[in-house]
């Protein structure tokens, strides 16, 4: 994380003070995001605004920058994935206060002791925008027919040897 970010944050402190910060994470210190990467270079590039809307709904705009290294499931080759996120999130004490949000929002709960981990942020938005089937952008769609072979087309059929009884 960077030196001027601070690791654990007072969320409700930080709403107060409409307070901001931007820094960098290394993706090789997101454990949990490691085991979907094919490796861990670069880092992610991230601002943190807390703040109340209009409404007086407190909650923490977060905007990330990454280039994910992944793997085509086409080519099966290394490819730089760019992930933008630009979410809002309400801060919530109870499950039960997530349907008073506006609906533009998603819910953060935050502990009962208000301490948020930034970390723990980012690397949750980085998790979820990783694409269930990774694919390059400008990589060929494999399209071939694949025509069965006479010997398989035979051996696939259950009933053929039923056939042979029945002309007999």
């Amino acid at each position: 994380m960077s030196a001027n970010t601070p690791e654990m944050l007072d969320a409700w402190r930080m709403v107060a003070a409409r307070r901001s910060f931007d820094g960098r994470l290394p993706l090789s210190s997101m454990t949990r995001l490691q085991g979907l990467l094919v490796d861990t270079d670069g880092e992610a590039r991230f601002s943190v605004e807390f703040d109340r809307d209009a409404l007086q709904v407190p909650y923490v705009e977060l905007r990330i920058r990454a280039e994910l290294p992944l793997v085509c499931q086409r080519s099966l080759e290394r490819f730089l994935f760019p992930v933008e996120i630009a979410q809002r999130l309400g801060l919530v004490r109870d499950e039960a206060d997530e349907a008073a949000l506006p609906p533009d929002y998603e819910a953060l709960l935050v502990p009962e002791d208000g301490m948020l981990r930034l970390a723990e942020l980012v690397e949750d938005e980085l998790v979820l925008a990783v694409p269930v089937v990774p694919v390059a952008p400008g990589s060929d769609a494999v399209e071939r027919d694949w025509p069965a072979q006479e010997e398989e087309l035979a051996k696939a059929n259950p009933f053929a040897a039923l056939a042979s009884l029945k002309k007999n």
